[in-house]
């Protein structure tokens, strides 16, 4: 197998652990596992005698319950537990796709959701959102590159990094696209609980798609990102025995005490969810208050959902250079739009994370020493 670099996991590599601020991250706040082991009496001791055998490949039974639990139609015959999300994605591409098969990916997007795919060699057509119809993709076009041979359709809803969230009309129009043309749905919904507005939250794709595949992972909405639990939701048997089949060749089974804690975590789920909404909330609020300030510079879309967002530099200005000389001078790591594809003004943000009043603090400074600097 030929894949070129993951540009984005590349550049986290090389500067998350060394930039003093973190503005950019895709995950919520975390907690200890002394903080996670407090919410559920009777826990710590458990942990303490936990078997380090060999787990279950499908996930752990309990683990697969509670996961269910964020369902209405899907049970935990239904759910396969991987080591994160990324291995879910690379395992349905593998499951499902043969060489000059085509899909349809919503873009921007993570570069796995897209590259693993031509990596197997498959066409692919990008369903590219524009900022200036505020992120939304546009369902004609969809439409239009449907082909023969068009495998699946990939979509990220809550959307990663523009914080997009699809009307559900036009989700559930998706679903019956899919049953006319006959193309799988996998639906990449990690940041799903983290709308602003309940009222805005779309149902699971496995719970109104018998056939389409949701893809879960407790690093985002639940803020537990070194916990590496992810999973995916079908209904459609075929494709969950292909998948559990790749499993076998990817890590077999999950980490023992990663499943005991995430079990853990969701028997607290609203709890955690609370939590991360509030400090994404406080945070939104720093950052509009910022963008207003500096609006002669930035054009800011304010986020539906989830803990990212990603405005541009006006004037068509090189947000790598921008994100470059912030991380150099002021130790401030922002993600330059780039890494998604065609996005050269944009960048990400992250505000999931409560240090984020000292990086915007750093960040205006910096503004302010350069507009010094010109004066």
């Amino acid at each position: 197998m030929k894949i070129p670099p993951f540009e984005l996991e590349r550049y986290f590599a090389k500067y998350e652990f060394n930039a003093p601020q973190l503005l950019c991250c895709s995950d919520c706040e975390s907690l200890s596992v002394r903080d996670l082991l407090d919410m559920e009496p009777g826990a710590a001791d458990a942990l303490q005698s936990l078997w380090l055998g060999y787990t279950e490949s499908p996930g752990h039974p309990e683990l697969r319950d509670q996961i269910a639990r964020l369902y209405t139609e899907t049970r935990a015959e239904h759910i396969l537990v991987h080591t994160g999300a990324e291995e879910a994605i690379f395992n349905f591409m593998n499951a499902v796709l043969e060489p000059d098969d085509h899909i349809i990916v919503q873009s921007p997007c993570y570069q796995s959701l897209s590259e693993v795919a031509r990596s197997i060699g498959c066409d692919v057509t990008l369903w590219q959102a524009r900022e200036a119809n505020n992120w939304r993709p546009d369902p004609e076009f969809l439409r239009k590159n449907i082909r023969k041979n068009t495998r699946a359709v990939i979509v990220n809803c809550p959307h990663n990094p523009t914080g997009y969230l699809m009307a559900e009309p036009e989700f559930r129009e998706l679903v019956r696209l899919s049953r006319q043309h006959g193309f799988l749905i996998f639906s990449d919904e990690v940041y799903r609980f983290l709308e602003y507005d309940e009222n805005d939250r779309l149902p699971a794709l496995c719970d109104i798609d018998e056939r389409g595949v949701s893809l879960g992972v407790m690093s985002k909405s639940f803020g537990l990102a070194g916990l590496r639990v992810g999973w995916i939701a079908t209904r459609n048997r075929e494709l969950f025995k292909k998948m559990a089949a790749i499993k076998d060749y990817t890590t077999i089974c999950n980490s023992a005490p990663g499943e005991f804690l995430a079990t853990v975590a969701l028997k607290h789920r609203k709890a955690l969810v609370h939590r991360n909404l509030g400090i994404i909330g406080e945070n939104l609020g720093i950052l509009n208050a910022f963008f207003t300030r500096h609006e002669a510079h930035f054009r800011w879309r304010a986020p539906k959902a989830g803990p990212i967002a990603f405005p541009s530099l006006k004037g068509d200005a090189d947000a790598n250079i921008f994100c470059h000389q912030l991380r150099e001078k002021a130790g401030v790591l922002l993600l330059p739009g780039s890494l998604y594809g065609d996005f050269t003004s944009n960048f990400r943000v992250g505000f999931g994370r409560i240090n984020l009043p000292e990086c915007v603090e750093k960040l205006d400074e910096y503004l302010g020493q350069t507009r010094k600097k010109r004066i």
